[in-house]
C-alpha cells in the first residue's frame, strides 16, 4: 500500500457518546437493528438507562456495544467507558486470559503496565497483553471517553504479544491501491507481528469514495464512527451511519460503504486476524 502524504492527516474529531435521557415527546422510531449476519446500534439509543457498572471500576459508566452472544459476532466484547475524574480500576481486567486494546476519544486516561505510566490524549492508544499488570485512571478535570476492546488471547510460540503504546495521529496511514488516498487504513497494531492476534485500525474514506465490491470474509468487525456520515452495505441491506453509530459485523456477513459528506467517513475498526482456523 502506498503510503499518505502529511495534507491527508489532518487531526480529526472523534464522537463520543455523553448520555442523557430522551423527552416523553420524542417518537421511538430510531436505526437500530439486529439481524443474525449484523448489528446496528445508533448514537440516539446510547443513553443512561442503557449503561453498565463494572465492580471493578471506580466512578466509571460503560455502554457494551458487542460480547459474545448465538447468531453474532462471538471473538470479542467492546465497551465504550466514560471515567470521571479520580475514576479508575487497580485491576481493570477480571481474567487473565484476556488482551485488551483502548482508545481515547475524550478526555486523558492514565495507563499503568508493569510500573511504568502512559498518558494516553485523544487518539492515545494501548494494547494490553493477557495476564500482565495494568491499572488505569483520571488524573484530568474532565471526564476520559474511550473505547475498551476485549479478546481471549490466542497465544503463538515464538510470538509473544508485546504492550504498545501511542497516537494514532503519528501512525502514517496507507493508501488503498488506485485510490490517490481517499481510502486509507491507519494500523495501530503491526498486523505482520504475528504475537497479536486481532486489529484495531482507523479507515478513513473522503466523501465520494467507497468500499467497491461487497468484502465477504472470515474476519469478525466492531465499526464505530468517529466522524462524518455514509451508507453501509450490510448482507442484503444499505443502512444509513453517522458520528456515533456502532456496527458488528458475524464473520463472512458482506460489507460495502460508500462515504457521504461534507467531512470524511472515518470508523475505528476491530478484526481478528493472524491464527488458523481451529476445528
Amino acid at each position: 500500500m502506498s503510503e499518505t502524504t502529511a495534507a491527508q492527516r489532518v487531526e480529526a474529531p472523534y464522537y463520543a457518546p455523553h448520555g442523557g435521557h430522551p423527552p416523553q415527546s420524542d417518537l421511538l422510531t430510531d436505526r437500530a437493528i439486529v439481524t443474525e449476519a449484523y448489528t446496528v446500534i445508533p448514537r440516539g439509543v446510547m443513553k443512561d438507562i442503557v449503561t453498565s457498572v463494572f465492580p471493578e471500576w471506580t466512578g466509571t459508566r460503560a455502554w457494551v456495544l458487542n460480547r459474545p452472544v448465538a447468531g453474532g459476532a462471538t471473538t470479542f466484547a467492546q465497551h465504550i467507558l466514560e471515567v470521571l475524574p479520580g475514576g479508575g480500576a487497580e485491576k481493570p481486567e477480571p481474567q487473565e486470559e484476556v488482551a485488551g486494546f483502548l482508545f481515547v476519544m475524550e478526555g486523558e486516561l492514565t495507563v499503568i503496565h508493569e510500573g511504568q505510566s502512559h498518558v494516553l490524549t485523544p487518539g492515545g492508544f494501548a494494547f494490553v497483553p493477557a495476564g500482565s499488570g495494568w491499572s488505569a485512571k483520571n488524573d484530568g478535570a474532565e471526564p476520559a471517553r474511550f473505547h475498551w476492546f476485549r479478546k481471549r488471547a490466542e497465544p503463538l510460540e515464538g510470538h509473544p504479544a508485546r504492550f504498545a503504546v501511542g497516537n494514532e495521529r503519528d501512525v502514517v496511514p496507507g493508501s488503498m491501491p488506485g485510490t490517490d488516498g481517499r481510502w486509507r487504513t491507519t494500523r495501530m497494531l503491526d498486523p505482520q507481528d504475528l504475537g497479536y492476534d486481532f486489529g484495531v485500525n482507523i479507515v478513513t474514506f473522503e466523501p465520494g469514495a467507497s468500499i467497491p465490491f461487497a468484502e465477504t470474509h472470515i474476519m469478525e468487525h466492531g465499526l464505530y464512527v468517529l466522524q462524518g456520515k455514509g451508507v453501509y452495505r450490510l448482507n442484503a441491506d444499505w443502512v444509513e451511519v453517522q458520528e456515533g453509530d456502532y456496527m458488528s459485523l458475524r464473520a463472512f456477513c458482506p460489507q460495502a460503504c460508500y462515504a457521504g459528506g461534507p467531512e470524511p467517513f472515518r470508523y475505528l475498526l476491530y478484526k481478528d486476524q493472524n491464527r488458523q482456523v481451529m476445528l
